[in-house]
């Protein structure tokens, strides 16, 4: 688990650190500088002629000594110096002091000769507004400059919170990140701006992010055996819950299969899958493991008692938003009592009629895509693309319910929880069917006892996990959303080996 604090956050274990502590700033810097050529030195980049470009804040501090250092092993590094003197921050002024005093070529106009890595240090992760103007043009001639690219930090122009772009940015190789990668840096479309991002300590504990309430945070490949439900040498089917999907409609037998094998594939012990009559035959012949319970029509009575049996609770992939799917999705959350993971047409349904899920008194947990989320909460796509995380602050303070907001950069959020942020994953899990593979994922840890939060953090790990597994095999065009579950089997027993050790 690692974390992924936004630009106020950090400012605030910076303060925390040198306030606290006891660690001054300029120590603080000098360890960036160091750790910045030591990732250089490691990544074989070419400084024998270095541009730095520097702004008047800490961040442009960095850079004047990360210049001083270069020049000490030898090589020839040169400032581009882009802000105003009655503007620098202490340490800075004093980096660019000792800078002056060594005789480094400091320049105001951005130098027309050719160098072997340009590195940005004009700012930090403190830039809320937009470049504009002169600096505006100084990022497009860094950014057009040939050369290796280099980013302190966080690349100039990319919101530290959001990702977003603001008004331009630089365009990074490799961006070397000071005790954590910054949020920004993993969210789309900072990401392709940042590159490969390397954190490196300086000495800001991350533990300071413990008790940071709206903190992103992110799992590694290596947490997972960790976090899977422990299975007992003494048990049975019955020891890991009994999962209900209410899934699928005419011609949409498909999503209850992927939705069900995935449950079980996590470790589900029985599962019972209620679906229209028309899919009996091709769900049965699919997924022989799966108990059958299937209508013709809507009836209420049977429906309570399969929510009576169960112990969590699956619906909507799959399931169509005519009249029955709606009795079945208002029946199913005005009456459950246990976890209930709503998908795909269950969310649609929901949009049409949000008072249920202000009236439901069992954990949701709601995984939601782009389209979906814009449907309830009556936002437009690119309004949430841009403020995602303020997007969901608002729409979980609203509710009790667990968001997993399904995109390129799935995030899991509920109120009072830190907000998990998946890393995981590739281009070719974007395929029909992905998405009920991830429900029946998430239902299936649901039901061996994980509660909602962690159970749908982990089951989008597992899904994205799989998929990255899955693609080593096939390639980044032919997997298939039933291959994602042969990925997440993989992953599994990866997983368990590291257990067993």
């Amino acid at each position: 688990m690692r974390y992924l604090p936004n630009g106020k956050q950090m400012k605030a274990a910076d303060r925390y650190t040198i306030e606290t502590i006891g660690i001054p700033s300029v120590v603080l810097m000098e360890r960036a500088a160091l750790k910045t050529v030591e990732v250089l030195e490691s990544r074989g980049v070419d400084t024998s002629r270095t541009l730095l470009v520097c702004g008047s804040g800490n961040n442009g501090g960095d850079g004047f000594a990360v210049a001083r250092l270069l020049a000490e092993k030898g090589r020839k590094a040169e400032i581009f110096f882009t802000g105003k003197e009655s503007s620098m921050s202490p340490e800075c002024r004093i980096q660019k002091q000792i800078a002056e005093n060594m005789g480094l070529p400091i320049f105001t106009e951005f130098p027309s000769r050719e160098y072997t890595v340009i590195i940005d240090a004009v700012f930090g992760v403190g830039l809320s507004r937009d470049i504009s103007g002169a600096l505006s043009n100084v990022i497009q001639n860094m950014n057009d400059a040939p050369g290796y690219k280099v980013a302190i930090d966080i690349p100039s122009g990319v919101c530290a919170e959001s990702g977003k772009i603001l008004g331009t940015a630089f365009r990074a190789d490799l961006t070397v990140a000071m005790a954590c990668t910054k949020a920004g840096c993993e969210l789309y479309p900072g990401k392709e701006k940042a590159g490969e991002t390397v954190a490196v300590p300086i000495g800001i504990d991350p533990g300071f992010f413990l008790k940071v309430p709206d903190v992103c945070f992110t799992y590694e490949r290596e947490d997972i055996p960790r976090l899977l439900p422990h299975r007992r040498a003494d048990s049975h089917k019955g020891s890991y819950g009994h999962v209900l999907m209410i899934t699928g409609s005419y011609g949409m037998a498909g999503a209850s299969c992927l939705a069900a094998e995935a449950a079980y594939t996590v470790g589900a012990g029985l599962v019972q899958i209620c679906t229209p009559e028309d899919n009996r035959v091709i769900v049965q012949q699919f997924l022989p493991e799966a108990i059958l319970s299937c209508y013709n029509e809507f009836d209420g009575n049977k429906l309570d008692k399969l929510l009576r049996w169960a112990d969590v609770v699956c619906i909507g992939c799959g399931l169509g938003t005519g009249e029955q799917a709606e009795k079945l999705l208002s029946h199913t959350l005005e009456n459950v009592k246990v976890p209930c993971v709503v998908d795909a047409d269950g969310l649609n349904l929901l949009s049409r009629n949000r008072e249920l899920l202000r009236r439901a008194e069992a954990p949701l947990i709601l995984t939601p895509h782009i389209m979906e989320m814009s449907r309830l909460t009556g936002m437009s796509v690119p309004e949430i693309k841009e403020n995602r995380m303020a997007v969901l602050k608002e729409f979980t303070e609203n509710s009790s319910a667990v968001c997993v907001l399904k995109d390129s950069r799935t995030v899991v959020a509920q109120r009072g929880k830190q907000v998990f942020v998946n890393l995981a994953g590739n281009s070719a899990m974007a395929k029909a069917g992905a998405g009920d593979v991830l429900a029946g994922t998430i239902t299936g840890l649901l039901a061996q006892g994980m509660p909602p939060f962690e159970g749908a953090a982990l089951g989008v790990c597992l899904h994205a996990c799989g998929g990255d597994e899955i693609r080593e095999h096939l390639g980044g065009y032919s997997v298939m959303a039933r291959d994602l579950i042969r990925g997440i089997q993989m992953c599994i027993k990866k997983a368990g080996e590291q257990m067993e050790k």
